[in-house]
């Protein structure tokens, strides 16, 4: 099975960009479509987006829709989450998950067996 790793957060300020990256091992990643969700203190997890194993099709959270891109590169197992026009509540640890339901876009956490530990974004004001 799948093992997947984030990487790239940090301390920005608001309007920066931030990369993320989320890199598979022990599968390759093609066989699975993949997901990002954050949780920041006192909240809930929540969805931030998802692409399908080919990296054809996306979906976002309405709060990061044309600030954030979700991508994928199959030849090197990874994920990744380009972030931009950052905002404070953007703040959060973000968890890179995925779903061998490989053209799924789903936003429901509970259909993503395998998760990362997560990498903390946080954004100053």
């Amino acid at each position: 099975q799948v093992q997947v790793a984030e990487s790239g957060g940090g301390l920005v300020q608001s309007g920066d960009s931030l990369r993320l990256s989320c890199v598979a091992s022990g599968e390759t990643v093609v066989n699975y479509a993949m997901g990002w969700f954050r949780q920041s203190p006192g909240k809930d997890r929540e969805f931030v987006a998802a692409v399908s194993w080919s990296g054809n099709r996306t979906s976002y959270a309405d709060s990061v829709k044309g600030r954030f891109t979700i991508s994928r590169d199959n030849a090197k197992d990874t994920v990744y989450l380009s972030m931009s026009n950052l905002k404070p509540e953007d703040t959060a640890a973000y968890y890179c998950a995925a779903t061998p339901a490989y053209y799924s876009l789903s936003p429901y956490q509970n259909e993503y067996p395998f998760w990362g530990h997560g990498t903390q974004v946080t954004v100053s004001t």
